[in-house]
């Protein structure tokens, strides 16, 4: 993913969106962290996005920003991650924090070339269910979400999110 954006792709469809082309000046801070393919590598990622957001002094959104950060590392470790990994090698999946002065960007990569795909949700009929609202719980708490493919020497995608502050 290009820093000005420009690699993004066009839309495909309702969940298949690149980010919004940005001037790569106007981001006032970047980080990003490297997540093993364990499940304990959620509560690292929102212990990084809660360090993170409190040194950027961007702690409004926090909840929600946390929470889809736990649902879309959730969703890599789940979907994102080939069956037979190899372990020892470098980490599959990496979150990305971008911080503009009104907005943070929160997205996930993740070794798989297979588009998120967001399961009908009737919480009437199905409230007890334990799983399969990952990306409800996005489009819910999230301003806006979306995904594209990784070009050129990466494979995987990006699944990012974006919340106004």
């Amino acid at each position: 993913m290009g820093t000005d954006g420009s690699t993004m792709l066009e839309p495909l469809g309702a969940l298949r969106r690149g980010l919004p082309p940005v001037d790569p000046s106007a981001v006032s801070s970047t980080a990003s962290c490297a997540l093993p393919a364990r499940y304990e590598a959620v509560r690292c990622a929102r212990e990084f996005s809660r360090r993170t957001l409190a040194d950027w002094e961007a702690l409004e959104r926090f909840d929600d920003i946390c929470l889809v950060v736990s649902e879309l590392v959730t969703n890599a470790l789940r979907h994102g991650l080939p069956a037979n990994a190899p372990h020892g090698q470098d980490p599959p999946v990496r979150l990305h924090l971008m911080h503009w002065s009104s907005r943070v960007v929160c997205a996930v990569r993740d070794p798989s070339d297979d588009s998120p795909v967001a399961q009908e949700v009737d919480i009437e009929d199905d409230f007890s269910a334990e799983s399969g609202r990952g990306l409800f719980l996005v489009d819910s708490f999230a301003d806006s979400w979306g995904w594209h493919p990784l070009a050129g020497a990466l494979s995987g995608k990006v699944v990012w999110a974006l919340f106004r502050l």
